[in-house]
């Protein structure tokens, strides 16, 4: 018997994104492969302008159909997806007839009572928020997300050697220099002084200095992107003669 292959895939992918309404990109981002579809389409809402619980999602490689992402279950990961290809967004559901100005002057309870609207919708077929099982599965979710976040947090320590290793960049070695909650930002983050310029900034975020470090060699990364070891210094091309 030879020895059995490992197929090893990014953790993210980079699509492009498009929608019914304009046929235009809309935006080129990655995307987590262990996502579901309907937490996929969570997303898209914001950029798309569309509802979750009405979009249908196409793929596509060029102009050539793929596939249909219609399994709201399923992850992403699970379809042929990969680098490069496009999202076709199709959600034709309106609100209310664009022409009544009226919409924009509803009062909470006038909007609560009307047919045609995205909350009737979702309500009616226990969709997005009304979804009580899915809702208490994502939050169950965030909080086991949100603890291992604290549990790793814990383990590491100012001062510590690291290596950061982010989907899509090389792996880059530095110190700890920072661990907390940056201000604006409800989670934890970890500051790095990488020992080569491969960061982002100074140290510094919003205005606010978190540690000292040269431009473009540190960086904020969650807890879960570094490990803490013994890892030697890289030298320095800068100081080199």
């Amino acid at each position: 018997m030879g020895e059995s292959v490992k197929i090893v895939t990014a953790d993210f992918v980079k699509v492009n994104v498009t929608n019914s309404k304009t046929d235009a990109v809309v935006f080129e981002r990655k995307f987590p492969k262990d996502i579901t579809i309907l937490e996929f389409k969570n997303k898209l809402e914001v950029v798309t302008g569309g509802c979750a619980a009405t979009m249908k999602l196409e793929l596509f490689n060029g102009d050539k159909l793929v596939g249909k992402l219609d399994n709201n279950e399923s992850l992403l990961g699970s379809y042929p997806i990969e680098d490069g290809m496009r999202i076709h967004v199709i959600d034709e559901f309106t609100l209310v007839d664009a022409e009544n100005v009226e919409k924009f002057n509803l009062t909470d309870q006038q909007y609560s009572e009307r047919t045609d609207t995205v909350r009737n919708f979702l309500r009616s077929n226990k969709l997005g928020k009304y979804d009580e099982e899915e809702m208490k599965r994502l939050e169950e979710k965030k909080r086991e997300a949100a603890a291992k976040e604290e549990r790793l947090a814990r383990e590491i320590t100012v001062g510590a050697r690291c290596q950061v290793t982010v989907a899509g960049q090389p792996r880059r070695l530095g110190t700890v220099m920072f661990n907390g909650v940056i201000e604006g930002k409800n989670k934890l983050m970890i500051g790095v002084k990488f020992d080569e310029p491969l960061g982002v900034n100074d140290g510094t975020v919003n205005g606010k200095k978190y540690f000292e470090c040269q431009p473009k060699y540190g960086s904020f990364v969650p807890p879960t992107a570094v490990t803490v070891g013994d890892f030697p210094a890289e030298p320095d091309e800068l100081d080199e003669i």
